[in-house]
């Protein structure tokens, strides 16, 4: 299917017709990885190491459903949060007891009032647990976090409210700890505009017009952008409705987009190294 199916087909071509060119202007290096979805764990330090000293990077996520690139992508982290506190009879001694929930729920309120549409950063509790029964104090509770934003600056400033907000005490007897489970990168519009302008030609030569498309969702881009290496994304085959039984992919958009990828990739040579 579009996500990502295709982009790994669209991929081999690319190579098969590089491979065929008695020279190729760059080295191109093509690398595959398996862990994206789960916040590359792994497959970071392998994108990592090997996009250094790239001319440009090229990533074929799924083309938007418009038909549009990727330009723009949000970072985003996943947290787990545990709180503890004290057992008690909530009948007989409920006084003895320190809710875990109850100190959660708190410090929910807080983590969603970190959001700011405006700004573009989204903060979502999405699952909670705690408690042992009805009748008892909760002595533990857990939730998971999930957070968004559009540059690296506000990473920074979230990572740090929410840590003052897990750090703050909310009811006696309970402590609060958190844990980050997983974290992208932003792409930056600016590691990309560059790269845009030059897939935007050939797209054009070829014969189709192309425009680029900030997107919500996080992806293995904002890696190589943050290292200050030019990046574009969503170059693969147009799809939508990704992660569900109904995702699907226009075969049409296989064959003019592999072409305008090889092409970019045959006038990489053009683009700064270091659009920062």
């Amino acid at each position: 299917m579009a996500d990502m199916k295709s982009g790994l087909v669209m991929n081999c071509f690319v190579l098969r017709a590089l491979s065929r060119l008695p020279h190729c202007p760059l080295p191109v290096r093509a690398l595959f990885t398996a862990d994206e979805e789960i916040g590359s764990p792994d497959g970071r330090a392998f994108i990592e190491a090997a996009a250094e000293g790239a001319r440009g990077v090229l990533n074929v996520e799924p083309g938007r459903v418009s038909g549009n690139v990727v330009t723009g992508r949000k970072g985003g982290a996943g947290f787990l949060i545990n709180v503890t506190g004290k057992a008690a009879h909530s009948g007989v001694s409920h006084a003895d007891g320190a809710s875990a929930i109850e100190a959660l729920a708190h410090k929910i309120i807080k983590l969603h009032a970190l959001t700011d549409y405006e700004a573009g950063i989204t903060t979502n509790v999405g699952t909670i647990t705690g408690g042992v029964s009805r009748n008892t104090v909760a002595p533990s509770a857990s939730a998971q976090l999930d957070i968004r934003f559009v540059t690296t600056a506000q990473r920074d400033q979230l990572y740090q409210a929410i840590e003052a907000i897990i750090a703050e005490p909310e009811i006696p007897g309970t402590l609060a700890t958190i844990e980050q489970t997983s974290e992208f990168f932003p792409l930056e519009e600016r590691m990309s505009s560059a790269l845009f302008a030059l897939y935007q030609s050939q797209a054009k030569a070829i014969g189709f017009a192309v425009d680029g498309e900030f997107t919500g969702g996080c992806s293995d881009a904002g890696w190589t952008a943050s290292l200050g290496i030019p990046t574009l994304c969503g170059l693969g085959p147009v799809g939508a409705k990704m992660h569900t039984d109904e995702e699907y992919c226009l075969l049409d958009t296989l064959v003019p987009r592999t072409q305008a990828l090889t092409a970019t990739l045959l006038n990489l040579q053009h683009i700064s190294a270091d659009p920062r």
